[in-house]
């Protein structure tokens, strides 16, 4: 569910807490079509336990493009005027993004988070500049849509909104990024594992007594170096 997303943890319970608001929203925001396992929390990654997970940490099959909305109109489409299901795919995105706008400007207005950043032009929330507004004395509201859920019919109206995604590419950029998370020192990020069809995003094997902690150095410069791997609107997911 980083899977699900992370952010700007303390080892303490209010700060495991607040990573898992981000990781729960950023899950059903991202890709409504995975099932989502919190993964996220304080501690050190002190341990050099293995890569956990299933399967073998090198066995990572390479990252797919991601697919784009483009249209590709004339003789490629569905009619000679263009028009097919390209066109669909175009006005979807456009909708999940307005959906995404409207839910960015409540949390600056009635949720009072006047920084709040817009959406990515894909539509999806921009989670790391999120990380940099969020009150690190509150309580995650930030990550939920503001205090008492104030924001949440616009956030619910974007989750709906949001285009289908390919389990199985995401199942492959997530195997990716894990194994790169623990080739750049975080040793026991585990693999997203794929149950009926679904993602299960990998992350801190012990998720309900965290054992890495996100906000150390050294996790975060092997997030920076590893976010690559990660298709558009995985940010979060694990």
């Amino acid at each position: 569910m980083s899977n699900l997303r992370m952010s700007d943890h303390t080892t303490s319970r209010g700060a495991a807490f607040r990573g898992t608001a981000r990781l729960r929203l950023a899950a059903a925001v991202a890709a409504p079509l995975l099932a989502f396992s919190v993964a996220c929390g304080g501690g050190d990654d002190s341990g050099s336990g293995g890569s956990g997970g299933s399967g073998n940490g090198d066995e990572v099959a390479s990252v797919p493009e991601e697919p784009t909305a483009k249209g590709k109109g004339g003789k490629s489409g569905t009619g000679g005027n263009g028009e097919g299901p390209s066109d669909s795919a175009a006005e979807g995105k456009s909708a999940f993004y307005d959906a995404q706008l409207t839910y960015v400007r409540c949390m600056r207005t009635k949720a009072g988070v006047k920084d709040f950043p817009d959406p990515r032009l894909s539509g999806y929330l921009d989670w790391p500049k999120i990380d940099e507004v969020v009150d690190p004395n509150g309580g995650g509201e930030e990550y939920k849509g503001g205090k008492d859920a104030v924001c949440f019919p616009e956030m619910e109206k974007a989750m709906n909104l949001a285009p289908k995604r390919d389990a199985q590419k995401d199942y492959e950029s997530m195997l990716a990024h894990a194994k790169c998370m623990r080739e750049k020192g975080v040793s026991r990020f585990t693999n997203p594992t794929m149950s009926g069809g679904k993602v299960l995003p990998g992350g801190d094997p012990s998720p309900g007594d965290p054992a890495l902690d996100p906000s150390s150095p050294a996790y975060k410069q092997a997030r920076e170096a590893c976010r690559s791997k990660l298709l558009e609107g995985l940010d979060g997911m694990q």
